[in-house]
C-alpha cells in the first residue's frame, strides 16, 4: 500500500479516449485503479481499453461509449458500470466542449448553450448519478477538469471560460454538501495542454511562440503532466483535500 494506490477502485473518466481523460486513465489503472474509458465513439475508446490490457493485463479497462449532453447516455454509463463492476469510486468529469472562439457579443444561443450544458450541466448530472453509492460507503472522490479560463477573462473564449468558473464553484459547492460523507470533490485547472481540444490555441506557430515567451517555464503542457494531479485527488494522497481547484499551469497564472 502505497498513499497513491488505487488498487480496487473503479474510475469512470469522461472524454478518455484521448488527450488529458485518456492519460489520467492510464496512470490511474497503472496506479491499479479499473477503468471506464468513455467517448462518444466506441472505436476510440476500444483502442484505448486495448492499450491498456497490454500494459496491465486483462480485466482492468472497459469501454462504455457515452455522449455527455445525452442524460440518458450518462445513465446507461454508470448502470453499465455497476454491472460489470458492481461500484464506482472515483468520477473523473473530464468531457467538455467549445464550438465557439471569439467575443462574446458573437456568440449564438444554441453555441452558449452548448457550452454550459455540456461543461456544467453533465457534470452535475454524472455526479448526482454516482454519488449515492458513495454516501452509503462513505467514501469517493469526484474530480472535475475546469481550467485556469476559469479565473480569467478572455476575448477569445469567454464562454468556455464562463463555464470553467462554474465548475469550481460547482465543486465548492459539492465539497460543502458531501464533506459530511467522506465524499471529496475537488477541479483540477490546466494551463494550455497540448490537445486536439486546445489545438486551435498552440496550432498557430506565432501564437504559441508568444504563449511560450509568457509562461514562467517557457513551454505548453502536456497531457501526462495533468495526471498525476488526478491519480493525486483519487487516492489517500489526497484524502484531506476537498472543494478545491488545483492549478497546473507552467507558471501562467503567477
Amino acid at each position: 500500500m502505497t498513499l497513491f494506490d488505487l488498487t480496487g477502485q473503479v474510475a469512470v473518466i469522461t472524454g478518455s479516449s484521448r488527450g488529458i481523460g485518456r492519460a489520467i486513465a492510464e496512470r490511474m489503472a497503472e496506479h491499479g485503479a479499473r477503468v471506464v474509458i468513455s467517448s462518444r465513439k466506441a472505436d476510440a475508446c476500444n483502442e484505448v481499453v486495448k492499450a491498456i490490457e497490454a500494459k496491465h493485463g486483462p480485466g482492468r479497462a472497459i469501454a462504455i461509449p457515452a455522449n455527455i449532453s445525452a442524460k440518458a447516455d450518462l445513465e446507461k454509463l454508470v448502470s453499465e458500470t455497476r454491472r460489470h463492476w458492481g461500484r464506482i469510486d472515483i468520477v473523473v468529469c473530464n468531457a467538455a466542449s467549445n464550438p465557439y472562439y471569439g467575443p462574446m457579443a458573437g456568440i449564438g444561443d444554441d453555441q452558449f448553450r452548448k457550452i454550459l450544458d455540456n461543461n456544467i450541466v453533465a457534470n452535475h448530472w454524472l455526479i448526482n448519478l454516482t454519488v449515492p453509492e458513495m454516501k452509503e460507503r462513505r467514501s469517493g472522490s469526484i474530480i472535475i477538469v475546469s481550467s485556469i479560463g476559469g479565473l480569467r477573462g478572455s476575448s477569445v473564449i469567454g464562454a468556455y471560460c464562463i463555464s470553467k468558473a462554474a465548475d469550481m464553484q460547482l465543486a465548492r459547492n459539492l465539497a460543502v454538501e458531501y464533506g459530511p460523507h467522506n465524499i471529496r470533490v475537488n477541479c483540477i485547472a490546466p494551463g494550455l495542454i497540448k490537445t486536439d481540444f486546445a489545438k486551435a490555441l498552440w496550432d498557430d506557430p506565432a501564437m504559441l511562440k508568444e504563449r511560450n515567451a509568457t509562461t514562467p517555464l517557457r513551454r505548453i503542457g502536456e497531457p501526462d503532466e495533468i495526471a498525476g494531479a488526478a491519480v493525486f485527488l483519487a487516492s489517500q494522497a489526497g484524502s484531506f483535500m476537498t472543494g478545491q481547484s488545483l492549478v497546473i499551469d507552467g507558471g501562467v497564472t503567477i
